[in-house]
């Protein structure tokens, strides 16, 4: 007699509903600031220009920059194989496209896949792309709120708290992650039932080297920030004074939509924390144009990241196989 297997209907029904849900309350919100500034609207007159493009490349760059940093993490976990930097950049390039699919799935299996091509155990893969997933929350969330702490103060996140309890709640399981005497026993639990086998202590991070991969990751949040700035000034006249915010802003709000794991690549989630936050700095309007301009420059960034991994891709299959998996 067969055990009969659970229907993932009604998951998959609540995932659609809220991702539903999330959209047309994102979609009321701005329709509703356009519709009471439209003549503001039409004022701004928005021309594409050379910032435009600035910021397109940094929305570009940020992505290989990462995946340079995951390529480290998997070359200090195996001993067997060595990820290449063309490697490296590659893959994360295909796993960054595939995460216009809800829950970033399509983004693991494309790396273990990947992993499981050039002999790399499925266990530093899953071990790597947690890790990869939690510096850069890590990184984006706690230096961006702190700006942003400081920079606006508190009455925002009063009359709004979810934007700060949201990201605040996701450290806590993140922050076990850091330290490898509380992820190795419990991720290892995991692998037992799983994989019905133990993960070796070995695959998991030395203090040391957490503190320097959460510097790291640092560095693509700058970069996403600096260009969100650019796309802010290629149309408004911005004081110094809130590049910072303004930077910190997009890192903040990009975290906040990689948690709704149920709306794909964070659309409408992202948006919506742009303009809660983007309102201390510009008018209502301003606001709305920034966070669909934002969101429209970062699409066609996207597709330049897709040519990027079509000509590394074809690059790497001209190499001798020694290359590929050596030098």
């Amino acid at each position: 007699m067969t055990t009969p297997v659970p229907s993932r209907l009604p998951k998959r029904l609540l995932r659609y509903g809220l991702t539903v849900i999330v959209l047309a309350l994102v979609a009321v919100l701005f329709w509703r600031a356009l519709a009471d500034n439209w003549a503001e609207v039409q004022a701004q007159k928005l021309q594409f220009n050379w910032l435009m493009v600035a910021a397109i490349v940094l929305f570009a760059v940020a992505v290989p920059v990462s995946g340079l940093l995951w390529g480290a993490i998997v070359n200090r976990m195996s001993a067997s194989a060595t990820v290449t930097p063309r490697e490296a950049m590659a893959v994360h390039s295909a796993s960054w496209l595939l995460k216009y699919v809800p829950g970033q799935v399509g983004s693991l299996l494309n790396k273990v896949i990947w992993g499981k091509k050039r002999g790399i155990s499925r266990s530093i893969m899953v071990i790597s792309f947690i890790y990869e997933n939690v510096f850069l929350q890590v990184s984006s969330i706690v230096p961006s709120a702190a700006i942003l702490l400081v920079s606006v103060g508190l009455v925002i996140f009063q009359d709004n708290p979810v934007t700060l309890l949201l990201p605040m709640l996701a450290l806590i399981p993140l922050l076990v992650v850091l330290d490898r005497r509380l992820f190795h026993p419990v991720l290892n639990f995991g692998a037992r039932r799983v994989l019905k086998q133990d993960l070796p202590r070995e695959y998991f991070l030395p203090p040391r080297a957490v503190g320097g991969y959460l510097v790291a990751f640092v560095a693509p949040r700058i970069i996403n920030g600096v260009g969100f700035v650019l796309v802010a000034a290629s149309f408004l006249d911005l004081t110094p004074a809130s590049w910072l915010p303004l930077g910190a802003t997009y890192v903040l709000a990009g975290a906040i939509g990689i948690l709704a794991v149920f709306v794909p690549s964070g659309l409408g989630v992202r948006e919506a924390v742009i303009f809660l936050f983007a309102l201390q700095y510009m008018t209502p309007a301003q606001a709305v144009i920034l966070a669909l301009l934002s969101r429209l420059l970062s699409t066609i960034a996207d597709a330049f990241v897709a040519l990027f991994y079509a000509a590394l891709t074809l690059s790497l299959k001209r190499l001798p196989p020694k290359l590929v998996q050596g030098s």
